[in-house]
């Protein structure tokens, strides 16, 4: 049997289908009035009624919302976990989901100290000797509050919240578990991967579901589950105007090529080990497919 040897060979005559689509998507959560040392005195001054530029009132906010994060856990029966150093959070959150059954809801709320950026208030001194509390951006190692979920939209994520004032979040999703469940939804017939499509009926309506992914459908994720999850924030300060907003810290865009049989599917790995490609090759049923990222080139 001859062989097709180059990686242009190969997706010029082996490659069944092809899908593009956002992979994993690692989202900012954050205040933007509070993100500077000027806005948070603001805060202090407006919204807690005090003349000191201190964040040591904002201990109390801090321990509020750490109870109600406990209480959360409790009331809804959630799992908690305590990350040990060194613990591969999607491995616990894939032990959960085996055991999960609804729809959608919390799966764990996990516990970690991380280093993240914080505000701390320092001592300084007039000309004179008078002392005064100063503010500073610093940085230091605190709890985060992991809510590990199932969405009905877009399936297993997780959202998490530093302990600490301004209480900064992040949200990670998968653009292919999105894809998975709005093709499901549409009645399109598929055979999913952890990450891809393996097989598809109508790869052009697959492929403008995933072209369909955007900031509405993103912006509705956070808006759902900053309601149903503990919020730092009274309703005072959100109509006040102290509402978290979404920014983009890394993100990671796929393109999947189902090849036609499984050695044409190897084919790409030898040839392209000097050119910085990483070429994932699974199971036989999974050496049909191909997935290449490709980085710096």
């Amino acid at each position: 049997m001859t062989v097709a040897r180059t990686v242009a060979d190969v997706l010029a005559e082996h490659v069944v289908f092809g899908v593009e689509c956002i992979d994993r998507m690692y989202l900012n959560l954050y205040q933007p009035r509070l993100q500077y040392p000027v806005g948070l005195v603001g805060y202090v001054h407006r919204e807690l009624g005090l003349p000191i530029a201190s964040t040591a009132p904002l201990a109390k906010i801090t321990d509020r919302f750490a109870r109600a994060v406990h209480r959360f856990a409790q009331t809804e029966g959630i799992p908690w976990v305590d990350f040990s150093k060194g613990q591969r959070k999607d491995d616990v959150m894939h032990e959960h989901l085996k055991y999960f059954t609804p729809a959608e809801g919390v799966v764990f709320i996990g516990r970690a100290q991380e280093k993240t950026t914080l505000f701390r208030t320092e001592k300084r001194r007039h000309p004179d000797g008078v002392a005064y509390p100063w503010i500073v951006k610093t940085t230091g190692v605190v709890n985060q509050y992991y809510f590990y979920c199932v969405d009905d939209d877009f399936g297993p994520f997780f959202l998490k919240f530093c302990s600490y004032f301004p209480y900064t979040g992040k949200i990670c999703v998968n653009g292919h578990h999105w894809a998975q469940r709005q093709a499901a939804k549409a009645g399109i017939i598929f055979t999913a991967m952890d990450n891809a499509f393996a097989a598809v009926d109508d790869p052009a309506a697959l492929q403008a579901i995933c072209d369909s992914l955007g900031p509405a459908q993103i912006q509705a994720l956070a808006d759902k589950w900053l309601a149903i999850l503990p919020n730092p924030f009274t309703e005072r300060d959100i109509d006040d105007g102290y509402r978290y907003e979404l920014s983009m810290l890394q993100v990671e865009f796929s393109l999947t090529q189902m090849l036609d049989n499984p050695v044409s599917g190897r084919v790409p790995g030898d040839s392209c080990q000097d050119a910085r490609v990483a070429v994932f090759v699974d199971s036989p049923v999974d050496a049909r497919f191909e997935e290449a990222i490709f980085g710096g080139l």
